[in-house]
């Protein structure tokens, strides 16, 4: 029998060497509950684990420092070449790492980034993944979004943002990072920005059986429209009666109008829509306020009906038309405008066109007239309908509110979604905004037809999904601020088989 070594000098080196106590259970002898319980518990030593290999990548990185590196002015000392990510460590170490964990260098380079960015920096960050409270793939985020941030700014942004990071999806934890870090230093995401913009580049590389992609990186409003006229050309072949994949139609609609090829269709335009508060506008010598987001002082909330909580009176539209026109708000030559007015949460009131708002702040309360203070509310959420048909308002408000698909963890965009009723048209579920929210194909034939889900609809627009082992997830409108807490989800009852569709 050959003689194994063990050429530790430590206790720690030996224990490294024992494999581990404990034997999995077959998956297949598991229930679902069990399969669940276990997966979420997988999760949690996925999060220590990262934690751990972050650690030990540190400890390597203390034993490679940049003093046994070439020298400036020795022939061999490094050019242009990236180096480490962490500073005060050999150029080589990535190389080390990446032979270490048989991966590329770029791969490692990221790991070590990762790693410094959390242990050293972000301790909260790291200490919340080693417990097990914060999964690697969010607390990368927290690295890559504020890895060119001062101390200052990370002390300020960490502790706000941290506790309750677990419970966001990946898009919007990095939208509040970025937010937050945007609050406490502007020259910090002005320059973020600029140094993002500095990476636009065109990229080709190869990918299998003798195809390639081309990438575009650019501003993300350029990107938009890119898209958007990309799409547009491909749901018109789509609709003309070509049946090949819509990701076909949209390769060729890119390849025609980078190569020059000649359209025989309609003329599109890129549309970008940009979602911003008034009291952003301002307009020179103006002073804005929040119209759409709060009543005027003069109008106290417990004299007037109300909507939402915040009466929209005709007073109230006169003065948004009038400060629209101070900022010389309009629509884009053969585009169109929405305006979309808010309460002092977020939470989406109302849609409405100029000129619809021109018409109801000249038409005024149905009962006074253009009184400018009867208080009366005269524009709200479009009405329930009978029957199973929404209208053209619902699904206009419908969009701004959700804005895409409301299931968790989907962002395909409203415009490519159905107008789903949350609780079935065919067992008594009203045609009203608040028995419907966006669902993507895909996940409205989910909702449908897979057995065993939930889906529950709050009053303030707040989408609560169960899966049949029990766990829910919840999303909310993209308006709705973060001081608002999540309702706990409304008890429903239990159906055997799903609705019809």
């Amino acid at each position: 029998m050959p003689r194994i070594e063990v050429q530790r000098s430590s206790l720690e080196g030996v224990l490294l060497e024992l494999a581990p106590m404990v034997e999995h259970v077959s998956a297949d002898r598991l229930s679902a509950e069990e399969a669940v319980r276990a997966l979420a518990s997988l999760q949690e030593r996925k999060a220590k684990d990262d934690a751990r290999e972050a650690e030990l990548l540190m400890a390597l990185a203390a034993d490679r420092p940049d003093t046994d590196d070439p020298p400036p002015g020795h022939p061999g000392a490094r050019r242009r070449s990236a180096g480490s990510p962490v500073p005060g460590t050999s150029e080589f170490l990535p190389d080390e790492v990446a032979l270490v964990l048989n991966c590329g260098r770029p791969f490692a380079t990221d790991l070590l980034s990762d790693a410094y960015q959390l242990v050293e920096r972000m301790p909260a960050v790291h200490a919340a993944r080693a417990a097990g409270r914060l999964d690697g793939y969010r607390a990368r985020i927290f690295a890559d979004v504020l890895g060119t941030a001062s101390d200052e700014v990370i002390a300020v942004v960490v502790p706000k943002v941290l506790p309750s990071a677990a419970g966001w999806s990946s898009g919007t934890l990095r939208k509040r990072l970025i937010a937050a870090a945007i609050a406490t230093d502007e020259e910090f995401a002005e320059q973020r920005r600029i140094e993002a913009e500095r990476r636009a580049a065109v990229r080709l590389y190869p990918t299998a059986d003798g195809m390639s992609a081309l990438t575009t990186e650019a501003p993300a409003a350029v990107t938009a429209a890119m898209w958007s006229v990309i799409d547009q050309a491909a749901q018109l072949a789509k609709t003309a009666g070509d049946d090949r994949p819509i990701g076909v139609l949209r390769a060729e609609a890119h390849a025609a109008r980078v190569l020059g090829a000649q359209h025989d269709g309609p003329a599109m335009t890129g549309h970008v829509t940009i979602i911003a508060p008034l009291s952003a506008l301002h307009a020179p010598g103006h002073e804005a306020t929040h119209p759409g987001a709060s009543a005027p002082q003069a109008c106290p909330e417990d004299s007037v009906p109300t909507v939402g909580g915040t009466p929209i009176t005709s007073a109230h539209l006169r003065e948004l038309l009038a400060q629209l026109d101070a900022l010389g708000v309009q629509a884009p030559p053969g585009g169109s405008l929405t305006l979309a007015l808010t309460d002092d949460d977020g939470a989406l009131l109302a849609t409405v066109t100029p000129a619809e708002l021109a018409r109801l702040a000249a038409r005024g309360c149905g009962e006074h007239g253009k009184a400018a203070d009867c208080g009366c509310s005269v524009l709200g959420p479009p009405p329930e309908v009978p029957g199973y048909s929404h209208t053209a308002e619902q699904e206009r408000f419908l969009r701004l509110r959700d804005r895409t698909c409301r299931h968790p963890g989907c962002g395909q965009p409203a415009g490519r979604t159905d107008a789903d009723h949350v609780v079935a048209y065919d067992c008594g579920g009203r045609t009203a905004c608040d028995n419907l929210c966006c669902l993507c194909r895909s996940h409205h034939r989910l909702k449908t037809f897979a057995r065993g889900w939930r889906f529950r609809l709050d009053p303030d627009g707040t989408l609560h999904v169960t899966t049949p082992s029990g766990i829910t997830r919840s999303t909310r409108p993209p308006g709705l601020r973060e001081q608002r807490a999540l309702p706990p989800p409304r008890p429903g009852p239990v159906d055997d088989d799903p609705p019809p569709f």
